[in-house]
């Protein structure tokens, strides 16, 4: 069904500045001026509040006449309970699991549509209901459009509307053959000159999902989807239906609003270069949107992104999530949630830990068959992210209950990957390539010396000394070793006497993350893992050799992101040769994720104009009119990886902080800022910090 055909306003301007979005109307023939503002709250280190199913949509109407203008907005909506479906003309089919019925309900301080299905089974898959209400008190409602042929029911809509402003009621007191469409308005006079707010709540609650990832890969394995049964999504712990959603948001709306407003305020009112903002902020819709999903018991996962009809890519997938920061200096409980499954569900006995997640559910995952291979990169890259989520906590029993798996995970590197002890990670490599490397190589090895160190200062903690000097022991073997074997003079390099031996190695190719376990290290605050002076000369030539400011001429046969006169960072190049015959896969792709990495640590390494250059890049790709700004694709959209976005505000900023320690740090850039000195702030009163984490301003 579409209203493509009916009178509109002559234009739009968007501006997006997440979680908030706000359109103008222009249309010289009204005598009113509209302005759309559409968020949901989002309220850092409140996920309850920040996961509630709604959308707030406020109009704002100015009148622009020399006399009173009475006027009446409206919005309509399709009952989509009973899963609708279209034919190919695209006309409304009858709904594929009962009859859908729309009702108007009035509480006096709220008043709208409520939708839901009479034959399906609340504990069905497809269960659930919808609420379109407002607060305004003067309201004209249509529950259900016309009943009729062709389009019959866009024409009699439109003619009762447009005949006096009001809708009728058509007095359907039985549900129809085919979900109905409803309408709410509000009505209102506007004086000249005067202008007003009027605000719709939409919301919805579908509790049910499979107690599965995909459920395509249970056919396959003979598995009935009843064996696997339902899950709750954790918003049905809190809400009983759309309409509870509704007079909730409706009754905490100042609150709700005001925290909203103050981390909006805060962000885009910071002194961040504009392309950081950008990053940073659209970077937060991945965690909101299909990609993650958190369920009634508190388990929270994400899948790496979403196709257009399921997730993408399932699991957790841990050396995709090794790179994204967001979620966890915005909600860290929900981190914390992941480490919990890696560590106490997902790593076996010997310290084999499942880069993706698959036996807190029913059956096999990956693909029909158990992954053979432990990931380098996300195993170690847990383990730094464990010790993220100690500092951004002061959780020490959060740490117990993770340390005994994390204690097995890196004691399986040494065993597996460490075969001779010298700290420097050799053999068969899984990794985020979905490939092996072989023998040493910076991804890899840089990403264990970052868990070795993070190890280290988990001992000591837990009262460890040992383990804590073993770890330091092997740390700085590793580091020398490493820098022996892989520091070309320019870059780290991948060390295999033939690159050919194997396919999709490196080699003397200049990596873009090879130094992504460095970037951990500094957001950490765990120091230099290799010589300084090598680091900051590597990342800078990982951009002169990778960043390309025209992709004319870049041959590419594998996925493609960036083309003709875009800029981006290339995933690897062979500047002086060596490309091997079939190089890893992804080679010669460009991931915002890798790019967004890249230029924190260019940041942090005091590339200041390269780090924003690489950023501005990536956000001119995504203008609004190549791509989406607020949609990032790798393998899906919403893609978790770009999440390490966040990682270039920590950069630009200086923020480290241990709460366990009670230590939390500034020092910004100071070129970056109008403020030319960098400050420090250490603060070692435990509930000052405690009051700085739960968001009071400093």
């Amino acid at each position: 069904m579409t209203n493509a055909g009916l009178p509109r306003m002559a234009g739009t301007t968007f501006y997006g500045e997440y979680p908030f979005a706000t359109i103008e109307f222009d249309s010289a023939d009204l005598p009113v001026q509209v302005q759309l503002e559409a968020y949901t709250p989002l309220i850092p280190l409140n996920p309850e509040d920040s996961g509630i199913p709604c959308a707030i949509l406020t109009y704002t109407v100015a009148n622009t006449a020399a006399q009173p203008v009475t006027l009446t907005l409206v919005g309509s909506l399709t009952n989509p309970v009973s899963n609708v479906q279209f034919d190919a003309y695209s006309n409304v089919l009858p709904g594929a699991t009962g009859r859908t019925v729309n009702t108007f309900r009035d509480e006096g301080a709220l008043r709208g549509l409520y939708m839901f299905s009479d034959q399906t089974d609340p504990g069905a898959l497809n269960f659930g209901n919808m609420s379109l209400v407002t607060d305004h008190p003067s309201v004209t409602v249509k529950p259900a459009w016309y009943r009729g042929g062709w389009w019959d029911f866009l024409q009699e809509f439109w003619d009762d509307l447009a005949a006096d402003g009001l809708l009728d009621d058509l007095g359907y007191d039985e549900p129809g053959d085919r979900p109905d469409t409803g309408s709410l308005g509000v009505t209102d006079t506007l004086n000249p000159g005067e202008r007003k707010a009027y605000r719709f709540i939409l919301t919805w609650f579908f509790p049910n999902r499979l107690n599965t990832w995909d459920r395509s890969l249970l056919k396959p394995l003979g598995i009935d989807e009843k064996e696997v049964g339902v899950a709750r999504n954790h918003y049905a712990t809190r809400f009983g239906d759309a309409w509870e959603v509704a007079r909730y948001v409706h009754d905490e709306m100042p609150r709700l609003e005001a925290d909203t407003r103050k981390f909006h305020a805060a962000l885009f009112g910071s002194t961040l270069p504009p392309a950081v903002l950008d990053a940073v902020s659209a970077n937060i819709v991945p965690m909101r949107s299909n990609t993650c999903f958190w369920l009634e018991d508190g388990r929270f996962y994400g899948w790496e992104g979403c196709f257009d009809d399921a997730g993408c890519c399932p699991g957790s997938c841990t050396h995709v999530w090794s790179y994204a920061q967001t979620i966890a200096f915005l909600f860290p409980s929900l981190e914390r949630e992941m480490r919990r499954i890696e560590f106490g569900v997902e790593t076996e006995a010997d310290g084999f830990m499942h880069f993706r997640s698959y036996k807190t559910f029913h059956g096999e995952l990956a693909w029909g068959v158990r992954e053979s291979e432990a990931a380098i990169d996300g195993q170690m890259g847990s383990i730094l992210r464990a010790y993220r989520e100690w500092q951004l906590s002061g959780d020490r029993a959060y740490l117990a209950e993770v340390w005994p798996g994390i204690k097995r995970g890196i004691a399986f590197a040494a065993a597996h990957w460490d075969a001779d002890g010298d700290g420097v990670l050799d053999g068969k490599q899984h990794n985020t390539y979905d490939i092996q490397f072989y023998g040493p190589n910076p991804l890899s090895s840089v990403h264990y010396l970052a868990a070795l160190r993070a190890v280290e200062e988990m001992a000591r903690v837990m009262g460890e000394p040992e383990l804590a000097q073993r770890s330091r022991a092997l740390f700085e073997s590793g580091r020398t070793r490493l820098d022996e074997l892989t520091w070309n003079g320019k870059y780290f390099i991948q060390r295999i006497d033939d690159v050919d031996a194997y396919k999709y190695q490196h080699g003397v190719g200049c990596l873009s993350d090879q130094l992504l376990g460095q970037l951990h290290a500094h957001v950490l605050g765990l120091g230099d893992l290799l010589p300084a002076d090598h680091v900051r000369a590597a990342v800078k030539s990982i951009f002169d050799h990778n960043f390309m400011e025209s992709f004319r001429n870049h041959v590419n046969c594998q996925r493609t992101y960036a083309l003709n006169d875009e800029a981006g960072l290339v995933l690897c190049t062979w500047p002086d040769g060596g490309r091997p015959r079939f190089p890893f896969v992804y080679s010669d792709e460009v991931w915002t994720g890798v790019e967004y990495q890249v230029a924190a640590h260019l940041i942090y390494e005091g590339w200041l104009d390269e780090g924003v250059t690489l950023v501005q890049a990536v956000r001119d790709r995504h203008d609004g009119v190549r791509r989406n700004p607020w949609d990032e694709v790798e393998c899906g959209h919403h893609y978790a990886r770009s999440m390490s976005s966040w990682a270039v505000l920590l950069a630009l900023s200086g923020a480290q902080g241990d709460l366990g320690r009670g230590v939390l740090n500034f020092a910004p850039v100071a070129e970056a800022s109008p403020d030319p000195e960098p400050v420090q702030r250490v603060l070692v009163q435990r509930a000052r910090v405690g009051r700085l984490h739960a968001g009071a301003r400093p």
